[in-house]
């Protein structure tokens, strides 16, 4: 709910009035909000079978005011109150939409009882999605997991992994290794559980881990990963075999799974900015460092003392003035080359957003370098 509750125009609607990540579910003007959403989304999207309403991580529930005064009634209980929102949304999908079946994010529903849950009318409407992005997520308390829903009368439900995000929240790179053992695991679950209780499965590629963070992983850096991970799915595992398959796939010769790798090349779509994000993201800050903190010439003779009144000993200057030069006209290239690849796939915004994040803050810095370096040869002349 953040990218609405955000707005001003809306931001009545929270649950806690400081906060713009829960809706208050007492309002009626919530409700029809919600369903002006599910509205639009089915508007574009014809002859769906399945609906995500979310409701995962609702963590204000019950802060807000009016919930205070109605946990306050007997019997009432911030459980309650999750469960009859869920259920108002899932029955004004079922309403407007009879042959949609609505899905939740399952984490709210996790903790409730047994019994809780079987007298909300819930399980009836709609079927929870577990999700589990860990590498070494718990296979056996899954699959209880999945016999209590059953016992609750979920007829279905279906799993989430992740094919990128959830390894860093500003993570550039991403960690194939990860999600592969992370799909490797719902294998287990899936085979240790009843054939007839599961839908299916969400492959979440995260582009930021809330509305209001930053980008982590681009999905063109990502592609390789999820290939592996559909292919782990659709084979049932992981072998040699599939993995040249893969290799084969995406036009790479070395697709490593275990490390990340400093020079990548592919055919895919979008396989120049994997190249280019790794060369950043393995050398960038790496290089300039090395220069600016690690070159005894500069931390010596071109301080920030020196840089400051512009002093710079002649001799001295030859030793690191054309390394700097060379390093920012090679860096210039490179991020020029990205920025344009970029902005094949991306808006502006994300293109701009990406670049502060993770180029300017090195790039400046080495760009000062030189900029100083020639006012105080300038000063010197």
């Amino acid at each position: 709910m953040e990218f609405v509750l955000k707005h001003k125009e809306f931001a009545h609607l929270r649950e806690v009035k400081a906060f713009p990540n829960a809706l208050n579910p007492h309002k009626e003007e919530s409700r029809a909000l919600v369903r002006a959403m599910i509205d639009q989304v089915m508007a574009l999207h014809e002859d769906l079978k399945w609906f995500h309403i979310g409701c995962d991580e609702v963590y204000y529930l019950g802060e807000g005011e009016e919930s205070k005064q109605w946990l306050q009634q007997q019997d009432n209980t911030p459980e309650k109150l999750c469960l009859s929102h869920i259920k108002a949304v899932a029955s004004c999908v079922a309403l407007s939409y009879p042959t949609v079946t609505p899905i939740v994010w399952d984490d709210m529903l996790r903790g409730m009882s047994e019994e809780t849950l079987a007298e909300s009318g819930v399980p009836q409407l709609v079927q929870p999605m577990i999700w589990d992005y860990a590498a070494d997520l718990d296979v056996e308390g899954k699959v209880r997991l999945i016999e209590k829903y059953r016992r609750c009368g979920f007829s279905k439900v279906w799993f989430a992994s992740a094919f990128k995000g959830a390894t860093g929240v500003n993570q550039s790179l991403t960690l194939i290794g990860h999600h592969l053992k992370n799909h490797l695991q719902w294998l287990e679950v899936a085979s240790n559980s009843p054939a007839d209780v599961l839908e299916g499965i969400a492959l979440t590629g995260w582009q930021r881990y809330d509305h209001f963070s930053v980008l982590c992983e681009l999905l063109p850096v990502a592609i390789p990963s999820l290939a592996v991970c559909l292919q782990a799915l659709k084979n049932g595992g992981y072998s040699e075999k599939i993995k040249e398959n893969v290799e084969k796939l995406l036009g790479m010769s070395n697709l490593e799974t275990d490390t990340f790798v400093s020079t990548v090349l592919g055919t895919f779509p979008g396989s120049n900015i994997l190249t280019l994000v790794t060369q950043v993201s393995f050398y960038l800050k790496s290089s300039v460092d090395e220069l600016l903190e690690r070159n005894r010439y500069v931390t010596g003779w071109f301080s920030p003392y020196h840089r400051k009144r512009r002093i710079i000993h002649p001799i001295i200057m030859h030793h690191f003035q054309p390394d700097a030069v060379s390093l920012l006209s090679k860096w210039n290239a490179v991020v020029q080359d990205l920025q344009a690849a970029m902005e094949q796939v991306f808006h502006k915004c994300t293109v701009e957003e990406w670049m502060e994040e993770n180029v300017h803050p090195s790039l400046q810095k080495l760009q000062q370098v030189v900029d100083d370096l020639d006012k105080a040869i300038k000063a010197q002349n």
